[in-house]
């Protein structure tokens, strides 16, 4: 006689109310107070700051202390990397960015934020441009990569303040870009501002990018579509992120469920 296991209570509850606790941060908009999570999710508070406790210690969770709360660790944002390297974002980007290439000439790339860095998963190189670091695989720092600057504009700005703690965070490749979190906000604000972020020479000299952030549906980035082209070029930046921010929003629209 066969025996069904019962499905409907968990065979491990630390690992379901530590799973749980990670899915509700992951849908919110903002880090939440420890009390608030207990709250949620109906568990002791006890047993929360201990569950807590342990996911920040292996960087899944971060603890905000000037604000009481928490957030999402840079070992959740590894989590996010590794399914997006494990093919969807990356087929369903790859004609999207292969068409857009085609139309304006200049080299696309689809990246996702991995933790502080930008990794790249689609490159499409334009004929006659040179070759560029964003090869497929490359990580940069997403500070200074307008991909990067393109989804980090679209965190909550606590998830930001967790992600760069301090100056020592914002790594420089080419001695431009921001260089402290003041110089990072406003870089961030004219982001937002512009509706697109813009690179001149951050990562590469004599090279500029526009990229726009693809959004899902609780608007979380989860890539980026960029265009890079040379310098010496003369592309008005602003057509080039229409074009840019058109792709992302396609791709978003075809990575949502029921599309």
């Amino acid at each position: 006689m066969s025996v069904i296991p019962d499905t409907s209570r968990p065979q491990v509850p630390a690992a379901d109310q530590t799973l749980r606790i990670l899915s509700l941060l992951a849908r919110q908009p903002a880090p939440m107070a420890a009390q608030s999570i207990a709250t949620a999710l109906g568990l002791p508070r006890s047993t929360t700051y201990h569950l807590l406790t342990t996911l920040a210690q292996h960087g899944y969770v971060v603890h905000l202390a000037d604000d009481h709360r928490w957030g999402l660790g840079t070992a959740a944002f590894e989590l996010g990397g590794g399914y997006a390297r494990q093919q969807p974002l990356a087929r369903l980007g790859r004609p999207l960015l292969a068409a857009l290439t085609d139309r304006l000439g200049e080299s696309t790339h689809l990246a996702v934020l991995v933790g502080r860095d930008v990794l790249y998963i689609v490159e499409e190189r334009a004929p006659r441009r040179p070759t560029l670091v964003t090869d497929v695989g490359v990580r940069l720092p997403a500070h200074l990569a307008a991909s990067g600057q393109a989804m980090l504009a679209a965190l909550p700005p606590a998830q930001v303040r967790a992600l760069y703690p301090d100056a020592a965070a914002l790594t420089q490749r080419t001695a431009r870009g921001p260089r402290t979190r003041a110089d990072l906000r406003d870089a961030l604000r004219r982001v937002r501002t512009d509706g697109f972020a813009r690179e001149d020479g951050e990562v590469t000299p004599g090279f500029r990018s526009v990229a726009s952030a693809v959004l899902d549906h609780a608007d979380w980035p989860i890539a980026a579509v960029a265009v890079t082209w040379p310098a010496e070029t003369e592309r008005e930046a602003a057509e080039l992120a229409d074009a840019a921010r058109a792709c992302a929003r396609e791709l978003a629209r075809r990575i949502r469920p029921g599309a």
